[in-house]
């Protein structure tokens, strides 16, 4: 009678199941036809231009400013007066610069002197051009631009401070009979133009970057994960010659099996072209009403499932969730969880350049142990590692059972020098700690390989490296701690 009663139920659930799956089947495939079409004419036609629009607006505002001071100091008066009367004073200009520079905020601002090739800074005579240095080479192209060119835009270390990129404006200045005299402009700090980039894709929810007339990719926001140039990105290889030869373009291409929406336009001004772009998503207005018929369709279904599946399935749930995540026999994370949360704190951690270390333990001559006093006896051992560990660690970082006798302390906001010293004490205590069974004592060791993460360096990279230091850590004599530099 039981098992007649087992067995009609798991009929009834399998049927209800089929049921529930069928309806979502049948709802999810209108929603897609509704919201396929929607999502084109939608963003192709009307979305993704207006935005493009919206940022052109912006630029005007925000990028093309050092453009307009820069033509104002090559225009200025008393710049070119300054330069025609033989450079006298040099300390005027300098002033004028440094005024220059307060004023509308830049990071720097010169004047580069034709007849005397002094380069005049904000912060005085930094030096004088010369044909030959490679450093001075884009003097002279400038120079050499066509008559038509009054300017050039690039992407140069600051004159001033070596460890500084800046984006320069470099704008020929001429006397009032229309001869080259020099060369004057402002830059922006790339991180500045770069805050820029990232405002725009939080407000517009698009992915932002500019390229140059070749198709490199010149800037571009901390998560863009292009290639650096048009040529190099993933399916947009052969719309590059289309995307250079026009001043606005719009299309769509796949990127890691993802339809992409793209529009260009060229910012004349700075001879950039400006690439807006947008993921394939789901179309809010008519996705909505879709999306209620489909509730309404499937909650009477699932109502009935939840309520049979509820009567065995919930009080199971917290237990298989906490199997699903943790190690059975020291309560530690497993590698489920841990490749979770590696993921997550990864990309946080280089969104924001924080820094983020892995520590690989290992029990030294565990296998001795086991040969010596017993499986049960490596088992304590083994719990009495991780309970140090869980203790040194608390809520700092997550405790992850790696494998066998080894164990990785995953530790966000831990550099090397401070990665290091939670490595240190925690090997001086485990070597102080003593098990005792059964009147005998056990005491073990443990190795340790300490890895920071690097700029752009890849998950499999880091723990790599760790693994690497932990080898060179048993290799050296054990009961060591090594840091992967």
């Amino acid at each position: 009678m039981g098992s007649t009663v087992w067995s009609d139920k798991r009929k009834f659930t399998w049927i209800l199941s089929i049921l529930l799956l069928g309806a979502f089947v049948l709802t999810s495939a209108i929603s897609y036809q509704v919201a396929h079409e929607s999502l084109r004419e939608q963003i192709a036609d009307n979305a993704l231009p207006l935005t493009s629009d919206n940022i052109y607006s912006e630029i005007q505002q925000d990028l093309l400013r050092p453009i307009f001071i820069s033509s104002l100091m090559a225009h200025d008066t008393f710049v070119r007066d300054w330069t025609l009367n033989q450079e006298q004073e040099p300390e005027q200009l300098i002033r004028y610069l440094k005024e220059i520079q307060d004023k509308y905020d830049t990071v720097t601002s010169f004047f580069i002197s034709e007849k005397s090739r002094n380069y005049y800074h904000s912060s005085g005579v930094l030096k004088q051009i010369a044909d030959a240095s490679p450093d001075d080479a884009w003097y002279f192209r400038v120079r050499s631009l066509p008559a038509d060119e009054l300017y050039e835009v690039n992407i140069d270390p600051d004159s001033a401070d070596k460890s500084r990129t800046v984006v320069y404006v470099n704008y020929k200045v001429f006397d009032f009979e229309g001869n080259f005299i020099g060369v004057t402009g402002v830059g922006l700090a790339v991180d500045k133009v770069k805050e820029l980039v990232e405002l725009y894709q939080q407000r517009y929810n698009r992915r932002v970057y500019f390229v140059d007339r070749e198709g490199k990719v010149t800037l571009h926001g901390a998560q863009y994960e292009g290639g650096q140039s048009l040529q190099g990105t993933e399916g947009l290889t052969k719309y590059a010659t289309r995307i250079l030869t026009s001043p606005s373009a719009s299309l769509t291409y796949q990127q890691q099996g993802k339809t992409v929406y793209l529009n260009s336009r060229l910012v004349s001004e700075f001879k950039w072209y400006l690439i807006v772009e947008q993921f394939e998503v789901e179309s809010e207005q008519k996705l909505m009403n879709t999306f209620w018929f489909n509730i309404m369709l499937s909650v009477a279904v699932t109502i009935i499932i939840i309520v049979i599946a509820n009567l065995t399935l919930g009080r199971y749930q917290r237990r298989l969730e906490l199997m699903a995540s943790t190690d059975k026999l020291t309560g530690a994370a497993n590698r489920q969880a841990f490749d979770a949360t590696y993921t997550r704190l990864l990309q946080k951690c280089q969104a924001n350049q924080q820094p983020l270390s892995i520590v690989l333990v290992d029990i030294d001559h565990f296998k001795a142990v086991n040969d010596s006093h017993g499986h049960n006896v490596g088992d304590l051992v083994i719990q009495s590692i991780s309970h140090a560990l869980m203790d040194a660690v608390a809520k700092q970082g997550l405790v992850c059972r790696w494998g066998g006798e080894e164990f990785l302390l995953l530790l966000p906001e831990f550099d090397l020098a401070k990665s290091n010293q939670l490595a240190e004490q925690i090997r001086n205590n485990v070597a102080q700690r003593s098990i005792r069974v059964n009147g005998s004592e056990v005491r073990v060791t443990i190795s340790i390989g300490v890895a920071s993460l690097r700029d752009e360096e890849q998950r499999d990279q880091l723990l790599n490296r760790a693994d690497t230091a932990l080898y060179q850590a048993k290799e050296l004599g054990r009961n060591q701690v090594v840091l992967s530099h």
